[in-house]
């Protein structure tokens, strides 16, 4: 059965669906010697589709992998600056894997990756209600009305953030410390929100996504995911 070509990229673990719309934009792939466009399909049992001539083929198997991202890795498959990729903490693994979304450089915890394009795609896409939570520690002493404000949405040059939940934790002298869960994921959203009320982050560690946790994971270590953990993230 012919799909998007953006989709069977994506599947094939190179590429999400945006990045892959843009190398065909760019001309870099091509369905049976012929440079595709935008819109364009295909079937993989019966088209030759490559990208940068490389033929693209489906992985055999999908694998799903939770890592506790350390602060100084880039959430990337390439960096033209040279920093740490966090490929590089899974080499272990055999499959080419990439990051389900980001957490950016200065960063750190729970990070998703895998080869499984159409799993990848359902946990980012902002219409299937997947949870994320982070903790989060800031200078500076937060009001109760600047934490309403992160929970009623905060106005960024990308338009508004959607509602979020909020609860105060321990804090120590020099700052504070609150849990915000998220169903949606701008770049740098939680940094730029509390930009916006005056506090600068100091600290931001993803906990949680959907029902999985860190558990025991130290900095840099990861675990695969079984089948009915896997079986439960696709079927929500």
């Amino acid at each position: 059965m012919k799909e998007r070509l953006q989709k069977l990229i994506s599947r094939s673990g190179l590429a999400s669906r945006r990045k892959a719309e843009e190398w065909i934009l760019q001309g870099r792939v091509a369905v049976n010697g012929n440079t595709a466009g935008l819109g364009d399909r295909a079937d993989l049992a019966c088209d030759s589709v490559t990208v940068d001539g490389r033929p693209l083929q489906l992985p055999a198997d999908g694998i799903v992998v939770l890592l506790n991202k350390p602060r100084g890795y880039l959430c990337s498959l390439d960096d033209p600056q040279g920093r740490p990729l966090v490929t590089r903490l899974v080499e272990s693994i055999p499959q080419r894997l990439y990051p389900v979304g980001r957490l950016d450089f200065d960063s750190e915890g729970l990070l998703l990756m895998t080869n499984d394009g159409d799993l990848a795609h359902r946990l980012m896409h902002p219409r299937h209600h997947v949870e994320k939570c982070y903790q989060v520690e800031v200078q500076g002493r937060l009001s109760r009305d600047e934490l309403l404000r992160l929970e009623q949405g905060i106005e960024l040059e990308d338009g508004r953030t959607a509602p979020a939940r909020v609860r105060s934790l321990p804090s120590g002298k020099q700052g504070s410390r609150f849990e915000i869960v998220l169903q949606e994921g701008r770049n740098r959203q939680i940094r730029r929100m509390c930009d916006a009320i005056g506090h600068r982050v100091k600290r931001l560690q993803r906990v949680r996504i959907d029902f999985l946790s860190l558990t025991k994971l130290k900095p840099g270590e990861f675990r695969i995911l079984n089948d009915s953990e896997v079986d439960r993230l696709k079927n929500g």
